[in-house]
């Protein structure tokens, strides 16, 4: 694996921009990967061993992506959305994995291992950097059980809803009313149609 100062630079420019939150994701991947045995995860054989669990959808999630080389499309990041900056890292040829939380004590220390540094936002920034890992992070050792329809690869499992006829993939359709539906049609949406008779706009 590159340097930290390497892969939060590279991070930094994926991303957008330098952040604490950068900081946070760069070192959490890299401890991460560390804890589960791949130090070259986002490239072949590794990337095919590795899936993370991401906690929140902030900063940390992009660099925690650039460095261990997950994505949603490659269905090796899964996002579960707690609002914790937090993220679970899985080898699964071995099933090793450890959950990483970023702790909220190292807020405190920030501006104590940074006295000159008036500016919290950056006072955090250059401390995370230096800051031990015991003081940055919590870190358990979980178990995770990946389930065949969430694993990376080819889909496997297809359903089609009952009542919109759409195609529902990867074993997220629902049984409600002894019926298959997609969750939009058995939960809601996020979305409401404006005018759910109009014609295809693209006609």
């Amino acid at each position: 694996m590159k340097d930290f100062n390497t892969l939060l630079e590279g991070s930094a420019q994926a991303h957008g921009h330098l952040c604490p939150g950068q900081v946070i994701g760069v070192r959490m991947a890299m401890l991460g990967c560390r804890l589960i045995g791949l130090d070259e995860p986002s490239t072949l054989p590794q990337i095919k061993k590795i899936i993370v669990y991401v906690e929140m959808d902030r900063c940390a999630t992009d660099a925690i992506s650039y460095v261990t080389g997950v994505k949603l499309g490659r269905r090796s990041l899964k996002f579960i959305d707690n609002g914790i900056m937090a993220a679970t890292f899985v080898n699964l040829e071995t099933g090793k994995a450890f959950r990483i939380v970023s702790t909220e004590t190292a807020r405190e220390l920030a501006p104590k291992l940074m006295p000159s540094i008036e500016d919290s936002r950056f006072a955090q920034l250059e401390a995370y950097k230096i800051m031990n890992d015991s003081d940055l992070f919590t870190v358990s050792r979980v178990k995770v059980n990946v389930p065949a329809a969430e694993m990376p690869g080819p889909t496997r499992f297809k359903a089609v809803c009952a009542r919109c006829g759409i195609v529902v993939r990867d074993k997220k359709e629902v049984l409600k009313n002894n019926q298959i539906l997609c969750r939009p049609c058995a939960f809601g949406s996020y979305y409401e149609p404006v005018d759910p008779h109009q014609h295809n706009p693209i006609d």
